[in-house]
């Protein structure tokens, strides 16, 4: 094994080794004040993924050196592969390796925008709070109705508009409970160690949105013109809001900068080219599905050890359907597994019938018309 790999693929955690990570080069440095690291474990996505024991390892040496650059160079990793060959867990399976904390997920639609990934900002429910204050007041309104403010509460729990507060009072220094920062806003916080992030099929996202990242991940910043605003008024240079994690944290001049480069996985089932500027930022990395060591890892991940060599008769299966160019999912394979256990343990013949409908090609699949 190279001693300069940070990842090494096996499975067990190791959150010292993040620290061996070397400086990034000069082009790659960012000057955000480090915040104190309060990052969450993984959580039950992760261990939903990785099963219950090791973590599905990437054996080839390949993989491994490029997984290990992008944690060197502080770029991010485009991961394509078809579907079922690992390419969500990779990303759980670093994060649960180097002691990173929960990965934090944004799954891309046609709709997604670059902001929905930074912030959010209920405009809307502030407005109603403010008008609530303004009425309870003046002594012209009912006291707040909290399913009408969304239950919007202070971090000491206070009612958000207080009724010892004058109407107007303090509206700016509320702005904070307003807005909350995205996955991709909250990856870009200034930990001392970095976060994970999941940016999951983006090749489905609309045509703006890999141009739209450029920038954000080149410069490892983003604004929040919101906050922008009043930061030259007394009390609002910096405000706290609400990260991804459900904490609160500072945000100065309205400006977000990160310390430690998020390690940024996006996945691509290959449905669309991207952009040649957001190609040469990042490193590219083909999964294979798992077959042979990695497909017995895979099921042992989830059915114990052993698991492998007790189901090998659908493995084969599984393996040979594969080589005649039969388009399945590693999937249909664990869900074949865990069924027969059940309803066919001793009749070889049913629990045969019961894997093939459960493994059957995803093109013998449609349905007639």
């Amino acid at each position: 094994m190279d001693s300069w790999l940070i990842y090494r693929g096996q499975g067990e955690p190791d959150p010292e080794r993040i620290g061996r990570l070397p400086d990034p080069p000069r082009w790659r440095r960012f000057s955000g004040d480090p915040l104190p690291d309060a990052v969450p474990p993984v959580d039950h996505s992760t261990e939903r993924r990785l099963g219950e024991r090791a973590p599905l390892p990437i054996q080839d040496d390949e993989s491994l050196q490029l997984i290990n650059a992008a944690l060197y160079l502080r770029r991010p990793l485009l991961v394509t592969g078809e579907p079922g060959s690992g390419k969500s867990t990779l990303a759980h399976a670093v994060a649960h390796e180097l002691g990173l904390g929960r990965v934090l997920q944004w799954p891309v639609v046609s709709r997604s925008e670059l902001r929905d990934g930074l912030y959010a900002y209920d405009a809307i429910g502030r407005l109603q709070d403010a008008q609530l204050s303004r009425e309870r007041a003046s002594g012209t309104g009912p006291v707040p109705d909290r399913a009408r403010a969304g239950d919007r509460t202070r971090p000491d729990g206070a009612d958000p508009v207080g009724g010892a507060d004058p109407a107007g009072a303090a509206e700016d220094n509320a702005i904070g409970r307003y807005i909350r920062l995205g996955p991709l806003g909250t990856a870009l916080l200034p930990s001392v160690r970095p976060r994970v992030l999941l940016i999951d099929e983006l090749d489905k996202s609309d045509i703006d949105l890999p141009n739209d990242l450029l920038n954000v991940l080149e410069e490892g910043e983003f604004r929040i013109p919101e906050l922008e605003r009043i930061a030259d008024r007394e009390g609002q240079r910096t405000v706290h809001v609400l990260d991804e994690d459900g904490r609160r944290v500072p945000v100065t001049d309205g400006r977000v900068r990160c310390h430690a480069f998020p390690f940024v996985v996006m996945t691509s089932n290959g449905e669309r080219d991207f952009p040649a500027p957001l190609l040469r930022r990042c490193l590219h990395l083909k999964l294979e599905p798992p077959r042979n060591e990695r497909l017995a890892a895979l099921v042992q991940a989830h059915f114990g050890p052993g698991a492998d060599e007790l189901h090998h008769d659908l493995l084969q299966s599984f393996v040979e359907g594969d080589d005649g160019g039969e388009l399945r999912l590693t999937d249909q394979l664990l869900n074949a597994i865990f069924l027969t256990q059940f309803a066919a343990r001793e009749d070889r013949v049913r629990r045969g019938e019961i894997a093939d409908l459960l493994m059957r090609p995803l093109d013998q699949q449609h349905p007639r018309r």
